[in-house]
């Protein structure tokens, strides 16, 4: 592991600040936005309302993000990564159960990563709307809103591909410059009114859920959440800097945070007569000294699409999680950086970057967009709560602790989404279902891979030793054409001795394929950046050949490069035999043509399944082949390459007979 990442350090605080805070660092931008638009505007604020809203605002963040994410969930890494996958892979031997939590919060987390870079960037741009830039307004509609909107988001996630160390010290010293605005314009409206500071008092949270000044009860916990909504991002991007980082830069970043909840509390108190109740009206800006709010707008706009950033790169790092988890299909995988932990999805973030614009296009407004915000993420914090009490027990924690936890946080946690589902009919439904579609596609993966594992045939590996003779003897067979010199079978072979029987029956029984040498060829990716090592078994033949690649994240996997020099190795030394070529461009040429093949499943008609089993595996194949290219996982873009279908037969298939009978006679 890098050593910004094991310890605290300068290069790590600064990377740690571009890359993970951006979510809930932008937070002072709207909440108290949206809790004085639920209680009526600024004009029916009073310092009870007030008081009390900013004392939930600290209590949640100090509970939920400081105690739950950063004193607890940093300690449950699995190698160093986070997150809710993460957190599973540690506790799904405790119980089958488990895996539902697991969905369940994953599918949530990833559409919450749609609807953050939307609300936090048109958030910051309406900043800008009928501001005066001299003589004149240079964002007077909410047309030009949307379309500065989705120019920046464009260019976020195009940049995705540099990788987030780069990202992180470019962003890194803007975010600390934006904490560290967020502290000192909190301090200057305090200043004004050092009283406020009675918010850190728990008895005003309270009190405020119930009191009369509070018109909307304790559903005031759907827009106080929002506060909170970066937590989970905070601990899926654990694996990009180190908990160490995380955890000694916290105290940094809640401290501005506080400062400015404080400073805005201030300001709407001693401002409760200020006319402007449109939709545009935003605290967070009027508390700033005009001098000050271009300056203001332009800040918190880099700070919104850094905001986007930390759920971006979550995103990744869970979808790469779910793929090995087998949650969902396997994606191309780039690492920009020599860290394993910095990853770059291109289907992922295309994904994204759709899903983002579409979502800014019909919502429009922020106020709309907030309607929706926030109700994914109660989900997936409720669900990360169930697996960290199961990590407790890991841990050896006796079950009254354990207990004690899950009740804890999880009425807290229970009482937001409640509130939260006021949202539903608001527009919260549009991240229902884009939460509800990533359940579906895992739920469809995850089971029909179990459905599958559970019917295969007793015979659907099958040894590879045991047809090493019937290969050879067909390799020397002239009775049929040469199918390719080096055949070669993108298929990973189990215990270095089993494979699919499928693999063989592509080989044998579709139609005999004579080759000199079948090659069976598993990748295996390693943690180091640039391994580039193999090993071979040819069970005792100079035609059958188990190969096993070891190549580091970093490197390509161009198999038919690394396939050529390793060909020309074991001719060298005898392991297999010549491959003269009598025609060729290049003199001397000592290898063969190659022909690689990839199997694909179909579901066969013989499969005996009952009806559920058999839709969820039929799906799960459909996903397969819509979703893969397993060409481009391989290096094998411009090879020749072959995608063949094989039937998957699961069950025991019943024989069906046709009962032969005497042809009929007409009689003239």
């Amino acid at each position: 592991m890098d050593s910004t990442k094991k310890r605290l350090t300068a290069a790590g605080f600064l990377i740690t600040i571009g890359i993970v805070y951006g979510d809930i660092g932008t937070s002072p931008l709207y909440v108290m936005k949206a809790i004085l638009a639920e209680n009526g505007g600024i004009a029916n604020a009073s310092r009870e309302l007030i008081i009390g809203a900013i004392s939930l605002i600290l209590w949640t963040v100090t509970l939920l993000t400081t105690v739950k994410y950063v004193l607890i969930a940093l300690k449950a890494t699995n190698h160093g990564e986070g997150g809710i996958f993460a957190l599973y892979a540690l506790v799904r031997k405790r119980a089958k159960w488990l895996v539902i939590p697991a969905l369940v919060g994953g599918a949530a987390l990833l559409a919450d990563g749609t609807l953050t870079p939307a609300v936090t960037v048109t958030t910051s741009i309406e900043g800008l709307k009928g501001m005066m830039f001299g003589k004149h307004v240079l964002v007077s509609t909410q047309s030009q809103v949307l379309v500065i909107t989705i120019a920046i988001l464009l260019l976020l996630f195009v940049i995705q591909r540099m990788g987030t160390t780069l990202i992180g010290r470019g962003f890194g010293p803007i975010m600390i410059l934006w904490f560290g605005f967020l502290g000192i314009i909190g301090i200057i409206n305090v200043a004004h009114d050092w009283s406020i500071l009675e918010a850190i008092n728990p008895i005003w949270a309270v009190r405020i859920l119930f009191s009369p000044m509070n018109k909307v009860g304790v559903f005031i916990l759907g827009s106080v959440f929002l506060a909170t909504t970066g937590a989970e991002a905070l601990y899926s991007d654990v694996g990009h800097v180190g908990k160490a980082n995380i955890i000694g830069s916290w105290p940094f970043v809640f401290a501005c945070l506080t400062l400015n909840y404080l400073g805005q509390g201030v300001w709407i108190l001693q401002h409760t007569g200020f006319q402007n109740s449109t939709a545009d009206f935003n605290p967070f800006f009027e508390a700033v000294p005009l001098p000050f709010r271009l300056f203001a707008i332009i800040l918190a706009t880099f700070a919104a699409i850094i905001a986007s950033q930390a759920l971006i790169t979550g995103s990744f790092t869970l979808v790469s999680e779910a793929s090995g988890l087998k949650f969902l299909p396997k994606m191309n995988i780039t690492y920009p950086s020599n860290e394993h932990g910095q990853i770059y999805i291109p289907a992922v973030n295309k994904m994204l970057c759709i899903a983002t614009i579409a979502i800014v296009l019909f919502f429009r407004t922020s106020q709309h967009m907030e309607a929706a915000y926030g109700l994914a993420i109660t989900v997936t914090m409720l669900m990360t709560t169930v697996l960290l009490t199961e990590y407790l027990g890991n841990k050896g924690f006796a079950w009254p602790w354990r207990a004690l936890f899950l009740i804890f946080f999880g009425l807290i946690e229970v009482m937001f989404l409640i509130s939260s589902l006021v949202k539903f009919v608001h527009g919260g439904y549009v991240t229902v279902i884009i939460a509800g579609l990533i359940g579906i596609i895992m739920y469809i993966w995850f089971f029909g891979n179990k459905v599958r594992d559970k019917r295969e045939a007793k015979d659907f590996y099958v040894r590879l030793d045991e047809y090493t003779t019937m290969l050879t003897e067909l390799s020397h067979d002239t009775d049929y054409p040469t199918y390719a010199t080096n055949l070669v079978y993108m298929a990973k072979v189990k215990n270095n001795e089993f494979i699919k029987r499928e693999i063989l029956y592509s080989i044998l029984d579709k139609r005999p394929k004579r080759a000199s040498a079948y090659w069976f060829v598993t990748v295996n990716v390693t943690n180091e950046p640039y391994t580039a090592r193999y090993a071979i078994n040819t069970f005792g033949t100079k035609n059958v050949i188990n190969i096993q690649l070891y190549l580091g994240f970093k490197k390509q996997a161009s198999v038919n490069i690394y396939l050529r020099q390793i060909v020309h190795d074991l001719i060298a030394d005898g392991t297999i035999e010549a491959q003269p070529q009598a025609y060729t461009t290049t003199p001397g040429r000592d290898v063969g043509d190659f022909s690689f093949v990839i199997v694909n499943d179909v579901v066969s008609p013989q499969t005996q399944l009952t009806g559920y089993e058999k839709w969820i595996v039929t799906a799960r194949v459909w996903l397969q082949n819509l979703s893969s290219n397993p060409a481009s996982w391989f290096g094998l873009e411009y090879a020749d390459t072959v995608i063949e279908r094989v039937p998957l037969i699961l069950g025991a298939p019943n024989p069906s007979y046709i009962r032969r009978i005497k042809p009929t006679t007409h009689k003239a």
